[in-house]
């Protein structure tokens, strides 16, 4: 069973585990305290080195995007960003988490909206993929997408797979912060011979 057959089986075991619906009230942790990383915390690494070297662990590519919240200026668009880091946390209760940089523009916006939604990519999207890398963009514009179920979050038209959540808590990691959500509601397309968009060594595969 290749990669997107695994992810569409997930979901089909999640859902009839109940993840669609989480008996009782989950409550949030904390938020943390954020601060800025010291200096001795700090590993002697080269940077370039430990993106090298990482870079041999091949990742499944997500864009995780969330509906859009008025903020002061009067914006209120939804927001999106390309992100290798995901992965599955929890069946019971059913949670989710990913990992954003603390200098992303994208995830306050996220942060406000209290809820997001995974889009896992197809083989076929890497120009999609693309586009939600730019930072400053209309990251949007002529993309297809509906509205996530629970969340209302954008839900891209042609993702293997979906993952509709609520934040549940956020914790610090070094230069990144771990967000973990809440699954409230999932799905995977209807074939399982979707091909996974990969990334490993810095590009597509």
């Amino acid at each position: 069973m290749g990669h997107a057959g695994m992810a569409a089986a997930a979901v089909r075991y999640l859902r009839s585990a109940g993840a669609s619906t989480v008996a009782g009230r989950v409550e949030a942790l904390p938020r943390p305290e954020l601060r800025a990383v010291g200096d001795d915390e700090r590993a002697p690494l080269d940077q370039a080195a430990f993106r090298r070297v990482l870079g041999n662990f091949a990742t499944g590519v997500t864009v995780i995007t969330a509906p859009g919240v008025e903020d002061e200026a009067g914006g209120g668009g939804p927001a999106g960003f390309a992100c290798q880091s995901f992965a599955s946390l929890s069946l019971d209760p059913p949670l989710v988490c990913f990992m954003v940089g603390r200098t992303s523009a994208t995830w306050p916006r996220i942060a406000r909206a209290g809820v997001f939604c995974v889009n896992v990519l197809g083989a076929h999207q890497g120009a999609l993929c693309r586009g939600f890398a730019v930072s400053g963009a209309d990251k949007f514009a002529g993309v297809v997408y509906d509205a996530a179920p629970v969340s209302g979050s954008p839900r891209l038209a042609g993702a293997a797979a979906w993952v509709d959540c609520t934040i549940h808590a956020v914790h610090t990691g070094g230069d990144h912060l771990i967000v973990v959500g809440r699954v409230d509601a999932l799905g995977a397309s209807d074939g399982d011979d979707v091909a996974p968009l990969l990334f490993h060594k810095g590009r597509f595969l």
